[in-house]
């Protein structure tokens, strides 16, 4: 019913007589051993038909061969027992039936057959047929196989995110251009290497090979009428081009070992010499992480210890998990109770009433016996500036002399910091220290400094203490 809707609508008699005319022309139906087998157009042609013209087609074609005929999708070389540039190559096809031919150079007789699950749209070669090669080929049902020699089926099969539309080899690593616009690395097996996003759709690629430098990269043609070079996944140059590129190639044109040759959508043609005196540096152009961070570790190999440590753990596993969590819970309890201890003793830099969201901060400058004294408010709330807020300094004036003990603080606004400086002065020269006071409003903020004044020596410099904020409970 898939090849032919005409044969839902068949009777019992209508299927007897086919099947008697199937096997009068094709002979029996084929094992299961061959099932796989695809049709020959002729035998398409033949279910398409109605029932009342099926006999005289069998009766036109009975005596002739059923031929099944392909055509051809992609096409390379091999070489064949050397590796020379001029050494004699075989033909590599791949066809419409998924299936890759090797041909002869000599006579063109088929040297081997080999199979793929989907039809093949692009191939690179390398190897020798001699001795060995490989056959990358990108096929239509979006993954890439690998076939090797005296293998009629793929070794490897890399399987794809999206379509290819790329693809090269480089060394032993595989680069594919995706149709999701990206650059994908492979190991020859189908380990994923890296990816790179690129700005455009990919329309064509190619290699840049320079033996002569041991250089080799990947032309990578964009319909943004870009051309880019990339060795392993650093953008090396970008070439622009009046249109979007078509085809690459890159080689030996006259005198010239590096000549790239570019054809456009439009029809152009352009033809890029190499520099002698170029030089193609490793760093790449694109912004991104550095390089060195897609060098591997060296990761030291699994010591006797590390093996024992993990036998351990895995013994001990239930203990071990018990164990975290009950240290996890003593340090939850432990911060609880820090917390709660901070709010009884408001020993924090943050008031916790809400009608007055503040920040205060009090540094202590100076060596003695004068200091400067610098509190800095921040209003924490959103979005409601905080207005008519005035500070207020209460100290031991027996002890401390201060310059300005009140001030009358302007509109907060929500997020910016307000610095108040103002000096004070110890004058007792006995090293005794008391508590300075900060009343903004309900709440308070207390600096502690401590002086240590030099034996014999009152107009000596004072040591500076430590510093303590406080907040009481509203």
């Amino acid at each position: 019913s898939t090849l032919c809707p005409q044969l839902t609508h068949l009777t019992h008699p209508d299927l007897t007589s086919m099947s008697m005319l199937w096997n009068k022309t094709f002979g029996t139906r084929p094992g299961r051993d061959k099932a796989d087998v695809p049709l020959s157009v002729r035998s398409l042609r033949f279910l398409m038909l109605d029932p009342q013209d099926m006999e005289a087609f069998v009766n036109l074609y009975k005596e002739q061969p059923i031929r099944r005929q392909t055509v051809i999708t992609c096409i390379s070389t091999l070489k064949k027992n050397m590796a020379d540039e001029d050494a004699v190559s075989c033909l590599v096809i791949g066809t419409e039936s998924k299936d890759v031919y090797i041909l002869d150079p000599e006579a063109f007789t088929v040297l081997t057959k080999m199979s793929l699950p989907s039809a093949p749209t692009q191939m690179d070669v390398t190897g020798q047929f001699d001795v060995e090669f490989r056959i990358t080929v990108a096929c239509r049902n979006g993954n890439i196989y690998v076939l090797r020699r005296e293998s009629p089926k793929p070794k490897y099969c890399i399987e794809l995110s999206s379509h290819p539309v790329g693809l090269v080899r480089i060394g032993k690593n595989v680069v594919v251009g995706c149709a999701q616009e990206t650059l994908q690395g492979f190991t020859q097996k189908g380990k994923k290497l890296w990816t790179v996003c690129l700005p455009a759709p990919v329309t064509t690629m190619s290699v840049m090979d320079l033996p002569t430098r041991g250089f080799q990269a990947v032309l990578v043609g964009l319909a943004n009428s870009e051309v880019h070079l990339y060795r392993d996944k650093n953008l090396i140059s970008t070439i622009k081009t009046p249109d979007i590129v078509t085809s690459i190639c890159f080689g030996r044109y006259g005198r010239e070992d590096g000549t790239l040759i570019m054809t456009t959508k439009g029809g152009g043609l352009i033809v890029k010499i190499l520099k002698r005196t170029a030089v193609f540096d490793d760093r790449d152009s694109a912004p991104g992480p550095p390089l060195a961070q897609s060098i591997r570790l060296n990761v030291p190999k699994k010591t006797k210890l590390y093996v024992d440590q993990t036998m351990r753990e895995r013994e001990n596993s239930v203990a071990m998990h018990r164990a975290f969590q009950m240290d996890l819970s003593r340090l939850r309890l432990a911060a609880a109770r820090a917390y709660v201890k901070a709010l009884e003793s408001s020993l924090t830099p943050m008031s916790s009433s809400l009608s007055e969201p503040l920040r205060m901060n009090a540094v202590v400058q100076g060596l003695g016996p004068s200091f400067k004294l610098t509190l800095n408010i921040q209003n924490t709330a959103v979005c409601r500036p905080v207005m008519n807020l005035a500070i207020s300094f209460l100290y031991d004036e027996s002890l401390y002399s201060m310059k300005t003990a009140f001030f009358k603080i302007p509109l907060l606004v929500p997020g910016l910091n307000y610095p108040i400086d103002t000096f004070v002065e110890c004058l007792s020269d006995k090293g005794i220290s008391d508590i300075i006071k900060v009343r903004p409003g309900l709440a308070s903020m207390c600096t502690r400094p401590v002086f240590l004044a030099p034996p014999n020596d009152r107009a000596g410099s004072m040591g500076l203490g430590r510093i303590c904020l406080c907040w009481p409970q509203t």
